[in-house]
């Protein structure tokens, strides 16, 4: 049990790192990530007989390392695959000396040749997400609603596409890097969304995910400080994130947003999020990122004047679906109407999108439960609920709204 739990520890703290690293000594995603895994599975069982070792990223990064050069012997390239390492032959051999062991964090790099105009750029996100941020072709599917096995198929082909066609493991030139940075804030952000929306805390890799996902739009933020959607997507995450503590009680419950205790929320979070906002609104480009985040801004002042402005939020929302017009903007949206003008305005505005585009979409009937139950239509209530609660996956989420069905059966 000690070797597996380190062993998914060092893949929750490390597997983007690694993978990035000897990507980006061999040229080839495939073939690092093969190795890799093949380490991760001599780990389990060589940590399990002799121990965990004092350096276990280090120990993964040799045994990788060491089955890229014997797949290299064995294919007549032996000396092209051991001269891509800076290491020689004989630097690992003893355990003591995988304890100073470090390799530069390659992961930005990655990102953005995974944004390279070359490779089809429907599969950008999809790529950075499995080969930086260690999410698996089910879940990636999942996020853009395709089969398993054809996303699995798209995604070998793209890391095949990097190989064959010699695309440089470096940063691109200057003038291309905003180019590639809309696809790499895209990935950043979808990494972040996916551990944000698992509440029960059943993968403990969600809270690292989410962690990754804010370092690397904080390196990008570095990299090119005058691309405001850079610091938008930043801001965006940082507000989120200073609400993670309010978004369970003790138990476990679920909380939604507009029942959160403010007090629980981190203020220094919030100041280090309008900074961002403030400074991207300065270069006057506005971005999805930034209205988003500027949305967020509004419901973090709850803080402050214990209401909500849902007019400011309903142009802000209107706004937004004029530059991306996602079923969230339009279901939120919707949401904001509501509390603004009226729930019959709400549902209006619901009703507009087409019901095709939603049959599998939980916030839609989520919300639609919510307005039919304030105007007392119980069995439209009652049949929006069931929708939401057959279509939510996080077991939290899914109490919560068997809660708020409940009197609807009195």
């Amino acid at each position: 049990m000690e070797a597996r739990r380190a062993a998914e520890l060092a893949a929750r703290n490390s597997y983007g790192r690694l993978v990035a690293y000897l990507a980006a000594q061999t040229r080839d995603v495939v073939a690092a990530e093969d190795a890799l895994g093949d380490a991760f599975l001599s780990a389990l069982k060589t940590w399990t007989e002799s121990g965990v070792p004092k350096n276990p990223e280090a120990w993964l990064l040799v045994t990788a390392r060491n089955r890229l050069i014997d797949v290299g012997r064995r294919s007549q390239v032996h000396d092209k695959v051991l001269n891509t390492f800076k290491f020689n032959e004989q630097e690992f051999a003893a355990e003591p000396s995988l304890e100073s062991v470090t390799f530069p964090d390659d992961r930005l790099k990655l990102l953005f040749i995974c944004a390279h105009p070359a490779i089809d750029p429907t599969i950008h996100t999809p790529l950075m997400l499995q080969t930086v941020l260690g999410m698996n072709a089910a879940q990636i599917a999942s996020a853009f609603l395709v089969a398993p096995a054809t996303m699995s198929q798209r995604l070998v082909r793209a890391k095949t596409k990097i190989r064959d066609a010699g695309i440089a493991f470096e940063l691109p030139e200057e003038k291309d890097l905003p180019i590639r940075l809309a696809a790499v804030l895209e990935a950043i952000y979808a990494a972040y969304t996916h551990a944000w929306e698992t509440v029960d805390g059943s993968d403990p890799r969600h809270r690292g995910l989410a962690e990754e996902a804010i370092w690397l739009a904080r390196l990008c933020v570095q990299l090119m400080p005058t691309e405001p959607e850079a610091r938008g997507v930043l801001a965006l995450m940082l507000y989120c994130e200073s609400r993670r503590d309010a978004r369970r009680t003790s138990d476990g419950s679920y909380v939604p947003l507009l029942q959160q205790d403010t007090s629980l929320w981190s203020q220094m979070a919030i100041a280090e999020a309008e900074k961002e906002l403030a400074q991207a609104a300065t270069f006057k480009q506005l971005g999805r990122f930034q209205l988003e985040a500027a949305i967020q801004s509004i419901h973090a002042q709850r803080a402050i004047a214990q209401k909500v402005n849902w007019q400011a939020l309903a142009l802000l929302y209107a706004g937004l679906i004029r530059i991306s017009p996602t079923l969230g903007a339009l279901v939120s949206h919707a949401a904001a109407i509501a509390e603004a003008q009226g729930i019959e305005e709400g549902l209006m505005h619901l009703k507009a999108i087409p019901l095709e585009s939603v049959k599998n979409y939980q916030p839609y009937w989520a919300l639609k439960a919510h307005l039919f139950k304030q105007l007392g239509a119980k069995s439209e209530a009652k049949q929006a609920y069931a929708r939401a609660i057959g279509l939510t996956e996080d077991s939290a989420i899914r109490e919560f709204l068997l809660k708020q069905s409940l009197p609807l059966e009195e």
